[in-house]
């Protein structure tokens, strides 16, 4: 419809878009070991997961008292030890089931899509490659340019890049560092219940729904928006 306003759907990419937990974690484990510290597993790692990653690094690591030049250390061996696991012939992080059907329905109604991430763009690039994801979004904002979440910069420069206004835009996201972006951005923010952070924590957050499978997503946005979805 010409007169339609303009629709960004944003979404995270770790525990949104693709599961990529146990890559995340086997990193994190062995950049810490590199340096003499207790591996943080699975678990705790799971808890950060959506910070950029010096902010990750920086809080696995805060029980340990270590400087930050040993941060750094650990967060030069994490981007190594990723880097060289994506080489790997066997190296899976798998799309949610769901994601590529739901992404081409919100193309059809002619939604803008992005990305907000905590990875470098590097590794979204990567991402996006490995499963035929390339061109899909029209905004791409990683830790490289920004704060990390929840500071809102990243959703304010999709904003911008996109050409949308906040009430007209919505940041689906796994962890609580999403939905309080998403809100300080004056965004709507949809909680996802396959991530990193459970359905109390989103909700708590602030989260507007939570939706448990991913083809949920559109009903639910045309609720928000009360958009007619056999017009749209």
């Amino acid at each position: 419809m010409a007169n339609d306003p303009l629709r960004l759907v944003v979404f995270d990419c770790d525990g949104t878009l693709v599961d990529s937990q146990h890559a995340i974690a086997h990193c994190m484990d062995h950049a810490f070991a590199q340096h003499g510290l207790d591996c943080p597993g699975l678990e705790n790692t799971r808890t950060i997961i959506g910070l950029s990653l010096p902010e990750a690094i920086a809080k696995l690591a805060a029980p340990r008292r270590v400087t930050d030049e040993v941060i750094d250390a650990v967060t030069a061996a994490y981007k190594d030890a990723f880097f060289t696991l994506r080489q790997t012939p066997d190296f899976h992080e798998p799309l949610f089931p769901g994601v590529r059907e739901v992404l081409t329905e919100l193309d059809r109604r002619q939604w803008l899509l992005g990305v907000a991430t905590g990875k470098a763009r590097r590794g979204l690039d990567a991402v996006l490659a490995r499963n035929e994801l390339d061109g899909r979004f029209v905004t791409l904002q990683t830790c490289d340019n920004h704060p990390s979440k929840p500071h809102p910069s990243m959703l304010m420069a999709a904003l911008d890049e996109a050409g949308a206004d906040a009430p007209n835009a919505v940041i689906v996201g796994d962890t609580s560092y999403d939905i309080e972006m998403g809100r300080a951005a004056g965004m709507i923010a949809i909680g996802v219940a396959w991530g990193y952070h459970d359905i109390e924590t989103l909700t708590a957050s602030g989260a507007h729904a939570v939706i448990r499978h991913f083809d949920e997503l559109p009903s639910v946005l045309d609720r928000i928006w009360e958009i007619d979805c056999d017009a749209a």
